[in-house]
C-alpha cells in the first residue's frame, strides 16, 4: 500500500492538484481531499484491461483498429467529436487524424462555451489566473453559474474562501454577488443575490455598463432588477480593489449566447478605466479548455473546424457536430471521451443510429455501448500521463498514480492514424 500525494483530479476545470490517493494492488482505496464529483471519477475507475469491441462484440485490439480505419477511410464526411476529457497530446492527435481524412472535428465547447469563444474573437478577453483571484480579489460575481454544485472546491481554493496575499481574512475581505434566474445554493451564500428574468441578461449588462459610465437609465427595472440595486452593483464594482466576473451556461447557452459574453466582457473593459477588473468563463469539463488551446494552436479555431477541403474552415452553425448530425451530414462519427448519445437532442442522436460510430473512452458509456467499434482505454491522470488545462489556461502535467494496463487515447489514434493511411 502506497500514497500518491499531489493527484490532479480531472473531473472539472477546477483540476484540483492536491488530491491524495492511497493505493493497494493497482487499486485506490482511499481518496482525500476530493470534493463528492472527484472522489467518485477515482473510486468508479476499474483499469483491468479490455477487450475492443465490434458491433457489441468482444475483438482483439488490431481487428478494432483495421474495422475503425476501414470506416474511416471509406467515409466521405466524417465527423470526429469529444475531446474535452483526454489529454492535450490526444487532443493533438486527434486534429492530425481529422486533417488526414478531411473530417470536421468539433469539441464540447459547442455546447457548453462556444459562445464564449465567438465573443472573445469579438472584443477580446480581459482574463487573469485563479491564483491572481485568490491573492487579489475582493469582490466576486458569479452570474449564470453555481459553482457550489457544479465546482466543488471552486470557492474553497480558488474564490471566496482562501487566504490570499491582499486578502488576509479570505471570505471576510471578500464581497460575493450572484446573478441568475433562480436562488441557487451559491446565491444561498452570498452577500448579495440579483434574480434576473430568465433571458434578460444581456438588457441588465448593458445597463450596468451605462452605469459604469456615468448615464442615467430612465427604467425603473432592467430584467427584473430595481435600477436601484443596478446602481448599487456599480458602485461596488467600481469601487472593489480587484473584482472577477465568473460567467457559466447561465450565459451562453440561453437567449443571446454570444452576445452575453460580450456584453460581460465589454463591461469588464469599461471597470478597468476605474480599478482592476477581470472575467473567466467557469468551464466544465477537465480539459476542455485545453481542447480550445490545441484546435487554436493546430487549426487556427478552437471549435467547429472543417479539413473537407484539405485546409481548416471554421463554421459554427455549420461544422459543429449537433448541427452535422441534425441536418444528416456527417456518414461516420469518432467520439473520443465524450458520450454524445447522452447528452445531444433527439434529432442528432436519431442520426447517431443510423451511421456507424467509433468510441474511445474509458468507461463503457452509452455511446460507447451503442458505437460499431468500442476502444476502451486509460483514463487521463489516472493510469495515463499527459498534460491538461485548468479553465484558467494554466498547463498541469497530470500523474499516472496507477499502472496503466489499456492503450492510452494517443496510443489509439495514432494506430487510426497509421491504420487510414495503410488501406
Amino acid at each position: 500500500m502506497n500514497v500518491e500525494r499531489n493527484v490532479v483530479c480531472t473531473f472539472c476545470g477546477c483540476l484540483c492538484d492536491d488530491i491524495n490517493l492511497t493505493i493497494e494492488d493497482n487499486r485506490i482505496v482511499k481518496v482525500e481531499k476530493a470534493c463528492g464529483n472527484g472522489r467518485g471519477l477515482f473510486e468508479g475507475y476499474d483499469p483491468v484491461p479490455k477487450r475492443p469491441k465490434i458491433m457489441g462484440t468482444e475483438a482483439s485490439y488490431q481487428e478494432a483498429v483495421n474495422e475503425a480505419s476501414r470506416i474511416l477511410k471509406s467515409a466521405r464526411y466524417p465527423l470526429i467529436y469529444g475531446l474535452s476529457s483526454t489529454s492535450s497530446e490526444a487532443q493533438r492527435m486527434t486534429v492530425q487524424l481529422a486533417e488526414l481524412i478531411g473530417a470536421s472535428i468539433d469539441s464540447t465547447s459547442s455546447v457548453c462555451h462556444g459562445p464564449t469563444g465567438l465573443a472573445m474573437q469579438a472584443v477580446g478577453e480581459p482574463t487573469c489566473t485563479l491564483g491572481e483571484i485568490k491573492n487579489r480579489a475582493d469582490l466576486l460575481i458569479f452570474w449564470g453559474c453555481n459553482p457550489l454544485v457544479t465546482h466543488s472546491r471552486h470557492f474553497a481554493r480558488y474564490s471566496a474562501m482562501p487566504k490570499g496575499r491582499f486578502v488576509p481574512e479570505g471570505r471576510r475581505d471578500r464581497k460575493v454577488i450572484v446573478v441568475d434566474v433562480r436562488r441557487s445554493e451559491t446565491a444561498k451564500s452570498a452577500d448579495m443575490f440579483l434574480q434576473i428574468k430568465q433571458g434578460c441578461d444581456f438588457e441588465v449588462l448593458l445597463a450596468l455598463k451605462a452605469l459604469v459610465m456615468g448615464r442615467s437609465l430612465d427604467a425603473v427595472e432592467v430584467g427584473g432588477i430595481p435600477v436601484k440595486l443596478l446602481q448599487q452593483l456599480a458602485g461596488e464594482m467600481k469601487a472593489c480593489r480587484y473584482g472577477v466576473i465568473f460567467f457559466g451556461m447561465g450565459l451562453t447557452m440561453t437567449k443571446g449566447r454570444d452576445l452575453n459574453v460580450r456584453g460581460v466582457l465589454s463591461l469588464v473593459r469599461e471597470l478597468n478605466d476605474h480599478t482592476r477588473f477581470s472575467a473567466l468563463p467557469m468551464r466544465g469539463h477537465g480539459n476542455v479548455t485545453g481542447a480550445d488551446q490545441v484546435m487554436s494552436w493546430l487549426c487556427g479555431y478552437p471549435f467547429a473546424v472543417n479539413y473537407s477541403r484539405g485546409y481548416p474552415r471554421y463554421g459554427p452553425g455549420e461544422f459543429t457536430a449537433v448541427d452535422l448530425l441534425c441536418s444528416g451530414e456527417a456518414d461516420c462519427m469518432l467520439v473520443i471521451a465524450s458520450d454524445p448519445a447522452a447528452h445531444f437532442p433527439a434529432p442528432a442522436v436519431r442520426h447517431m443510429e443510423t451511421i456507424p460510430v467509433i468510441a474511445i473512452d474509458p468507461m463503457e458509456s452509452l455511446t460507447a455501448a451503442k458505437a460499431s467499434v468500442y476502444f476502451p482505454t486509460a483514463m487521463y491522470g489516472v493510469d495515463c500521463e499527459g498534460t491538461a488545462y485548468r479553465m484558467d489556461g494554466v498547463a498541469l502535467r497530470l500523474k499516472a498514480p496507477l499502472k496503466r494496463q489499456r492503450p492510452s487515447d494517443e496510443e489509439v489514434l495514432q494506430a487510426l492514424i497509421e491504420g487510414v493511411k495503410s488501406c
